[in-house]
């Protein structure tokens, strides 16, 4: 009988779910003898970065790559995106972005001036974030071989305290979101089906630095992650796994656009599923908690901000959504991203 092993490579094995997992531990870590490097994280850890320690300073670096479909899209590019994601799995680990380096693949035939809207794009998002791009790699492939741009990026950031893992949650500890869910993965999805609703769906696609230092500054943060592919669900169900506790949320507290709910209905999609791509989710100490919200609050990117659940030691490794009519039911990992190409 074939293994997975065998199978051929599907959309769904880079989707960001249980799939995609699966081909990560079987092809990835198991196929690297050597994980770790000067004490840091490894790619074991499945983390949102790796990091290593030089001269007694940890330093964060993560690796993305963006072929998100269309380009330009509403809210943002394919450039702001690539910026944004490095900038914001650096953040996550608790480090402060500093620097990013890129690779741009670029079709043959692909026009100048669209490159140039991406770079002026991509510079905009890095002033914003205070990053500075300090080297990269640039190739054009023959036509037809690749889909108009593919980028890359690296992420450095510089730990000023401790590192903030998805495995550091614990019991008592309550869940913030910075913002609304589902954002970004429903407008594309909106705009490639030509849906129009009286509120225009937006990405929400940002570097959230500001937003994630100030959490950091005030209160324990015990752990956090971007709800990119696989969403909320994803981003919960890794933290809850990875700790080995319970994550209960109740699901009149989670916010989400009532437009982002209607595209979701008529799409016949999640919002819990769906990729954000400005937002982070948080686990922190009780003590702390209301403390922390408030401060998010006062940023640009967290105006929308909500404790949603809480940290329990009981079910460990679930995630369970108290609904609106009063019942409970498992919030799964996604099997994969049911929206392709956002991100």
């Amino acid at each position: 009988m074939a293994s997975d092993m065998d199978d051929l490579v599907k959309l769904t094995h880079g989707a960001g779910g249980t799939v995609m997992e699966s081909l990560l531990k079987q092809l990835f870590i198991g196929g690297f003898s050597m994980r770790h490097a000067l004490d840091g994280v490894g790619i074991d850890a499945l983390d949102d970065g790796a990091s290593i320690v030089v001269d007694g300073r940890e330093v964060v670096v993560t690796m993305d790559g963006h072929t998100v479909d269309p380009i330009f899209f509403p809210g943002g590019d394919l450039g702001r995106l690539a910026i944004s994601g490095a900038v914001n799995d650096t953040s996550v680990m608790g480090a402060r972005p500093v620097a990013i380096l890129d690779s741009i693949i670029v079709e043959e035939g692909y026009k100048v001036a669209d490159l140039k809207r991406l770079v002026n794009s991509m510079d905009e998002t890095a002033w914003e974030a205070g990053v500075a791009v300090i080297g990269g790699d640039f190739k054009v492939m023959p036509r037809g071989h690749i889909d108009n741009v593919v980028i890359s990026t690296c992420g450095i950031g510089v730990l000023e305290g401790g590192r903030v893992l998805d495995s550091g949650s614990k019991p008592g500890d309550k869940v913030l979101v910075t913002g609304t869910v589902g954002d970004h993965g429903i407008a594309l999805m909106s705009a490639r089906e030509g849906l129009a609703f009286e509120t225009e769906l937006e990405s929400d696609v940002a570097p959230i630095w500001s937003t994630i230092r100030v959490a950091l500054e005030t209160g324990e943060v015990d752990a956090m992650k971007d709800p990119t592919r696989g969403g909320l669900s994803a981003a919960l169900n890794d933290i809850a796994a990875k700790s080995g506790v319970s994550i209960w949320l109740e699901e009149n507290r989670i916010p989400i656009k009532n437009s982002v709910r209607a595209a979701s209905e008529m799409l016949g999609l999640d919002p819990y599923e769906v990729t954000c791509e400005g937002k982070a989710v948080m686990c922190v100490g009780t003590k702390y908690a209301e403390d922390v919200l408030d401060a998010i609050k006062g940023t640009k990117y967290g105006k929308e901000a909500k404790i949603i659940g809480e940290v329990r030691s009981d079910r460990p490794g679930f995630v369970l959504l108290k609904t609106m009519v009063g019942g409970t039911r498992i919030l799964r990992k996604p099997l994969g991203e049911s929206i392709p190409r956002v991100c």
